[in-house]
C-alpha cells in the first residue's frame, strides 16, 4: 500500500508539471522534442540498471549534457532546434545500445514507477514544485518569445537565457518522466495533456491548468489500473492520456 501511494505521489506531481510545461512545447511547436530527448536518458539509464541506482539519477547527466549542446548548436548554425535534438538524440541512442544490459531494457524503454523508494519520492516532489515555480515565473516571458523572438528582444527580454532555462526544464521533467513512463513514451507525458487542453481551453489561463489537470488523472488512472491490472503503469499513463484527447476532441472549443 505504502508503495502504492509512493507510486501515486510521484506520479500526480511529474505528470502535472510536464502537461503544464508541455503547454509552452506545444506552442512553440517542440512537443515531439521531449521524445528524443527521452531517448538521449538511455546511456544514462543504461548505466543505472548496470551498477543499481536510480535512473532519473543516470539519465539527469546525459539529457543536460544533450541540452547544453542543441543549445550551443542552435547559436551556432541556426537551424532549427527540433533538427538539432534530432542529430544529439541519435548519437545519444547509439551509444547507449552498445552496453544497455537486453535482460532489463523493458525499465529503460517503458518505465517502472511501481519500484520508486521514499527518498526518490520525495526528491521528485521537490524538483516537481521548482520547476512549477520556474516555469510559472517565465511563463510569460516564453508566450512572447514563441509568437516572436524579435517583439521579445524589443521588450527587454534576453531570448537566449530564457531559451537555456526553457531547454533546461525540460530535460529534468525528461529525467523525472523515464522512472515514470521511460525513455519512449516522454513525449506524450508532456505533449497530449497539452493538446487535450488546448481543445478544451479559451484562454491561455484555462490552457495551462487544464493541462495540469489532464496530466495529474491521467497519471492518477494510469498508475491505479496498473495496481489493478498487473500492467505497466507508464503504457497505461499514455493510454489513458489518449482516451482524454479523444473525449476532448468531441468538446473542442
Amino acid at each position: 500500500m505504502i508503495q502504492f501511494l509512493l507510486s501515486l505521489m510521484v506520479g500526480i506531481f511529474v505528470g502535472g508539471v510536464a502537461g503544464y510545461l508541455g503547454t509552452l512545447m506545444l506552442s512553440k511547436r517542440m512537443a515531439l522534442v521531449a521524445g528524443p530527448l527521452g531517448h538521449l536518458t538511455l546511456p544514462g539509464i543504461a548505466l543505472a540498471l548496470i551498477y543499481g541506482f536510480d535512473i532519473s539519477l543516470g539519465a539527469f547527466p546525459f539529457v543536460i549534457l544533450g541540452i547544453i549542446f542543441i543549445w550551443l548548436f542552435e547559436i551556432r548554425t541556426k537551424l532549427p532546434m527540433e533538427a538539432l535534438t534530432a542529430v544529439v538524440f541519435a548519437s545519444g541512442v547509439a551509444i547507449a545500445f552498445l552496453f544497455l544490459p537486453i535482460g532489463q531494457a523493458e525499465a529503460a524503454l517503458v518505465g517502472d514507477i511501481s519500484k520508486v523508494i521514499f527518498g526518490e519520492a520525495i526528491i521528485s516532489v521537490v524538483l516537481t514544485v521548482f520547476l512549477f515555480l520556474i516555469i510559472t515565473k517565465i511563463y510569460p516571458k516564453m508566450v512572447l518569445i514563441n509568437i516572436s523572438e524579435d517583439l521579445a528582444k524589443c521588450q527587454g527580454i534576453n531570448v537566449k537565457k530564457y531559451n537555456l532555462v526553457y531547454l533546461i526544464l525540460i530535460a529534468v521533467i525528461v529525467a523525472l518522466g523515464v522512472k515514470i513512463v521511460g525513455g519512449l513514451l516522454t513525449a506524450a507525458l508532456a505533449a497530449i495533456p497539452a493538446c487535450s487542453a488546448r481543445n478544451l481551453s479559451r484562454n491561455v489561463s484555462q490552457y495551462a491548468f487544464g493541462a495540469i489537470i489532464i496530466g495529474i488523472v491521467s497519471s492518477f488512472l494510469g498508475i491505479f489500473i496498473s495496481e489493478n491490472t498487473g500492467f505497466p503503469a507508464g503504457p497505461l499513463i499514455i493510454l489513458v492520456n489518449a482516451v482524454i484527447f479523444l473525449i476532448s476532441i468531441i468538446f473542442k472549443r
